[in-house]
């Protein structure tokens, strides 16, 4: 590595036995967080109170992003300061020190909105806090008693104040904990209300719901495990009693099991959710169990798992060249970002760092790194609370997630399909299509039917219909009344979640999914019984795969029942698997609407339905690293029979190894 790698550690040879797999040491974590420091310098105000960078703002305003971004390069400084025990070689605890005394100067023209003027600063007066707990030593210790009074001022307009029943319950109690550690004003209150409302987004086996809907994403990690037991540490005994450490501590564990195993081998996380572009923050609730030891993961496969997040982010162009974490996923794509950020809003991705707080001594920095469940063997697994049947492939590296049960909704909710929530496929090699018609007419991993201008159906507002494992097989099934949006007159916020509008109902689909491998079995059935009253004769079904994006290859097949389109390496395909003859093959392409490339191409099957004709139609939708083109049809499983029933249609699969599988689509 040359001196101008984002990776390079400034101050040890790069090479170490331990980190065989990633290749990244502590060295190189340090030296990647003090790049990420020392590049916003030159963006800094006069007073250092914040950093006004280059990029959209979001919705709250300039003044909130340069707060936003003070405040997260604030908890990263402190994860430096914390680990290095006060080894200071940058200024970093002079120079957030001068930022929170001008800050939060009542007199001053640059003062920080208040959390009371403000919601966007409640957020922010959280990474305030925890860095300020974090550096006691050195900054809040050495501060003067003026300058900590118009902090504390500042952090006490949270007091009393209402958070919505999310995440940001959390916000509210590490400010009030550290208020309370420092003798100030705090609410007892507020604290129980905002543990009770955490309390109540457990959905079981370690995983948490962001708020009331079924919202399952990124937050579970960064945020609802990541507060909990760094708030225990702050807390101590009296306001964390062992049995709620305890109870947070066991769910940790067992989400950290799932955690791992949505991993790509090339280190990228699941593309799922809002606010990616905090990136690798993905890593910070492993961090948090090797910092509390409450893990059973070996801390080497710990920080394999987190260097290789680092190192993807790093190695596709975050930070960029400035040295700068911008709006996107990789290099910057302002367009996925959600109406709540703005350019200080990446820096969250300061959590991915929480491991630089322990010392180089600690067991996950010295451990040797050890591979991730899918570099040793395929994988596969479900995850009950969100609905998710994970299939991870040694061969490729690839983990895929295949969805019946979230969509950051309830059920019976007729807004539009949200693409980062309630497609049916997320993975760790691609990402729905984000912008543009998908929005209106879902584009990828869908099952529906068209109306009459061709748009798809939405599945939003679907009914769960739960999860299982047979041998090595992944199944699931849900139930979705077929519906269109008209969303067009809808002004509100994007917050990631679908658009209301006005709605058209069409009839329900049953679709259900048995995964393994590469290869999922989708089988589909449309009711006769109700079509949303529909007149037309005629229905058209459509089916569409994986959406693949960047130096893409449409290579049209002879058989015009067979979709794919490659990648380079990747390759994604739709077969049928009943009745050939009766489905169209092509391939949906469009420009512009996703952060991985200009073009993005997905294989999509279709065909007519009689109004009153029943049946259940089974595709094969395989999303692989291969060097065939397409994949072959004995390398695909095959149908032994389709059976129906008063209770369920039963689809009898068979696998290419040997394995069988019966795949029940219920009655309604």
């Amino acid at each position: 590595m040359t001196s101008t790698d984002p990776l390079h550690p400034s101050d040890r040879d790069d090479h170490d036995d331990r980190s065989p797999i990633t290749g990244l040491t502590r060295a190189h974590w340090s030296g990647a967080a003090d790049r990420m420091l020392l590049s916003l310098r030159p963006y800094a105000t006069a007073d250092r109170s914040g950093f006004r960078l280059p990029g959209r703002t979001s919705r709250y305003g300039e003044r909130s992003d340069s707060l936003e971004a003070f405040a997260r390069s604030f908890m990263l400084a402190a994860f430096r300061l914390k680990g290095e025990d006060g080894t200071d070689a940058h200024g970093l605890a002079e120079w957030y020190a001068d930022g929170l005394v001008a800050g939060t100067d009542p007199t001053s023209s640059t003062r920080w909105p208040r959390p009371d003027e403000l919601d966007q600063a409640k957020v922010e007066a959280a990474s305030i806090a925890l860095g300020l707990h974090l550096t006691r030593p050195w900054i809040w210790d050495r501060l003067q008693d003026a300058q900590r009074a118009s902090i504390v001022d500042w952090l006490e307009s949270v007091v009393g104040g209402r958070y919505p029943p999310i995440n940001w319950v959390w916000f509210q109690v590490v400010v009030e904990t550290f208020l309370c550690s420092v003798g100030a004003r705090w609410s007892a209150e507020d604290v129980e209300s905002g543990l009770a409302v955490h309390e109540s987004l457990y959905r079981g086996d370690g995983w948490y719901a962001d708020g009331p809907e079924r919202a399952y994403d990124h937050y579970a990690g960064w945020a609802l495990h990541f507060y909990p037991l760094v708030w225990a540490d702050m807390a101590g005994p009296q306001l964390c009693p062992a049995t709620r450490r305890r109870a947070y501590a066991a769910r940790l564990r067992r989400f950290l099991d799932d955690a791992v195993a949505l991993v790509g081998a090339d280190g990228a996380p699941l593309l799922q959710g809002r606010s990616l572009i905090y990136r690798f923050a993905a890593a910070a609730p492993l961090w948090v169990g090797a910092a509390t030891g409450e893990s059973d993961l070996d801390p080497g496969l710990i920080r394999r798992a987190c260097s290789g997040m680092l190192r993807h982010f790093v190695s596709h162009g975050a930070p960029d060249d400035r040295g700068l974490l911008t709006l996107g996923l990789r290099h910057a794509w302002p367009r996925m970002a959600q109406d709540y950020s703005g350019f200080g809003s990446p820096y969250w991705a300061a959590k991915g760092f929480y491991g630089l707080s322990l010392p180089e001594t600690h067991s996950v920095w010295t451990a040797v790194e050890q591979p991730l469940p899918l570099e040793r063997a395929d994988t596969s697994r479900v995850i009950a609370a969100p609905g998710w049947l994970v299939s991870g492939t040694k061969t490729d590296g690839i983990v895929r997630v295949v969805n019946h049960g979230t969509d950051h909704s309830t059920p019976g909710d007729d807004r539009t399909d949200s693409p980062l929530y309630a497609r049916l496929g997320y993975s760790t090699a691609t990402i729905p299509p984000l912008v543009g018609a998908t929005l209106g007419s879902p584009s990828d991993n869908s099952v529906g039917v068209l109306d009459g201008a061709g748009n798809v159906s939405h599945r939003n507002g679907f009914v769960a219909l739960g999860t299982s494992m047979s041998d090595a097989v992944a199944i699931g099934a849900s139930r979705a009344r077929a519906h269109w949006v008209d969303a067009s007159a809808d002004t509100s916020p994007d917050h990631g979640s679908g658009r209301p509008g006005v709605v058209t109902s069409g009839p329900w689909i049953t679709t259900a999914s048995a995964v393994h491998g590469a290869t999922e079995v989708r089988a589909v059935r449309v009711d006769p019984s109700d079509r949303g009253g529909s007149d037309e004769r005629e229905l058209t079904l459509e089916v569409s795969g994986w959406p693949l994006a960047g130096g893409l290859e449409q290579r049209p097949h002879r058989e015009v029942d067979v979709a794919h389109v490659r990648s380079g390496s990747l390759l994604s395909q739709v077969v049928p698997l009943s009745d050939p003859e009766r489905w169209s093959g092509g391939v949906r392409e469009e420009r512009g609407t996703s952060p991985l490339g200009e073009v993005t191409l997905v294989p999509v099957l279709s065909r007519q339905l009689l109004s009153d004709e029943a049946g259940v139609h089974v595709v094969a939708v395989t999303l692989c690293g291969s060097t065939m083109d397409p994949v072959p049809r004995e390398d695909l499983p095959s149908i032994v029979e389709v059976s129906t029933g008063p209770v369920a249609d039963v689809v009898r699969i068979a696998w290419r190894d040997g394995t069988l599988t019966e795949l029940s689509l219920p009655s309604l």
